[in-house]
């Protein structure tokens, strides 16, 4: 059955993958990303608020006394990067188990959405496909991790690191996270990564604020535990009305 998608704004298409992440009959390879996300993610979390308090203490009691009167201003800027670097990181690497079912998701929604053109893989052939998804999974870490790395040490920077390292940082986050998610779609198509980066840079809007949704929902505890499920069906649906009509 064919649906006839509405376009949407970047915002727009990650509301739909709220919506379609519900849908009966989806919901079922909604639930492996979810779980790996769950356990990952939440326990990482956990892991994380559990041991904050010592971490941070630890780093502060390394400050000469003369400047223990700097603990008031670092204690929140030291919290809110941990997190940030601790949540990316997990999420990076949730993704990256995750991917074989990210795919399979992201076909079980194309076919609902645009039925043609799509291959229906079997268990067995996703399988034999698991090596060459996590080479890309692989491909994207590379492009990613230098340029995040980069930004980490200026979030370092006294006073650029507190002000606007922070916004290039959520701006950055957006992009990666839209090539992260867009991408299942477009690798289920055989579809090159670099082609796929210079098709969401024409699209740079929608992608960003897509991107941005996803950026947002993952800084928020607990919702961020079923965001990459939501993401991979929002990103399909954007892929099956502004990417695919462009790539026939």
């Amino acid at each position: 059955m064919h649906h006839n998608l509405t376009p949407q704004s970047g915002i727009g298409y990650f509301f739909l993958g709220f919506k379609l992440a519900m849908k009966p009959g989806l919901r079922r390879y909604v639930f492996m990303p979810l779980l790996i996300n769950v356990l990952l993610v939440g326990g990482s979390l956990f892991y994380l608020f559990s041991h904050l308090d010592q971490w941070i203490e630890y780093w502060l009691g390394a400050l000469p006394e003369f400047l223990t009167w700097l603990r008031y201003i670092l204690w929140p800027i030291l919290a809110i990067t941990i997190l940030a670097t601790f949540s990316y990181f997990f999420s990076t690497l949730a993704n990256f188990i995750a991917s074989p079912f990210n795919g399979l998701l992201a076909e079980k929604v194309e076919l609902r959405l645009s039925p043609e053109g799509v291959d229906d893989q079997t268990v067995l052939e996703l399988i034999k496909d698991i090596p060459r998804i996590l080479a890309r999974e692989w491909r994207k870490i590379v492009y990613q991790y230098p340029k995040a790395l980069g930004l980490f040490v200026l979030l370092l920077v006294p006073a650029f690191g507190q002000t606007v390292a922070p916004i290039i940082w959520f701006v950055f986050h957006s992009w990666m996270l839209a090539t992260q998610y867009c991408d299942y779609p477009f690798d289920n198509h055989k579809v090159d990564f670099n082609t796929m980066r210079l098709c969401l840079k024409e699209k740079q809007s929608k992608a960003y604020g897509y991107g941005a949704m996803v950026a947002f929902f993952t800084s928020i505890p607990f919702l961020n535990l079923i965001v990459m499920p939501v993401a991979v069906c929002g990103a399909t649906a954007m892929w099956v009305n502004e990417f695919k009509p462009q790539l026939k």
